[in-house]
């Protein structure tokens, strides 16, 4: 699983941050590792310099094998809890999203049961 932390120039997120970030992601999703190739991470500041209730956003992409990319975001005062809030969001989606999909699999197809019917 690649992880990739990108910020504008609004924020300033350093490699401390980057490590943290990366290091949270692997312990959050570790579950999801075999089904997940890449998770982007983007950090900004929406009000720049003015002062206001959650101003900081994290988008967050991942990339999975053989589905189409997702996305989350999230609002709030400070880039942790942003990051945080993000990460809950994105282990709530893929836990939907992968269970749907391994739900869908795993049943017998109508055309299954009717072929060994007629055999």
């Amino acid at each position: 699983m690649q992880i990739q932390v990108n910020s504008n120039h609004t924020i300033d997120t350093g490699e401390s941050f980057e490590r943290w970030a990366g290091a949270e992601l692997h312990e959050s999703l570790s579950r999801f590792k075999g089904d997940i190739t890449r998770i982007e991470v983007h950090m900004s500041d929406e009000n720049a310099d003015k002062v206001s209730p959650d101003q900081k956003r994290c988008l967050m992409e991942v990339r999975l094998a053989h589905h189409e990319p997702l996305a989350v975001n999230h609002h709030a005062i400070s880039q942790g809890e942003a990051f945080r809030g993000a990460t809950d969001k994105l282990k709530r989606l893929l836990d939907h999203t992968l269970g749907k999909l391994r739900d869908h699999r795993a049943r017998d197809s109508i055309r299954r049961d009717s072929d060994a019917g007629l055999v």
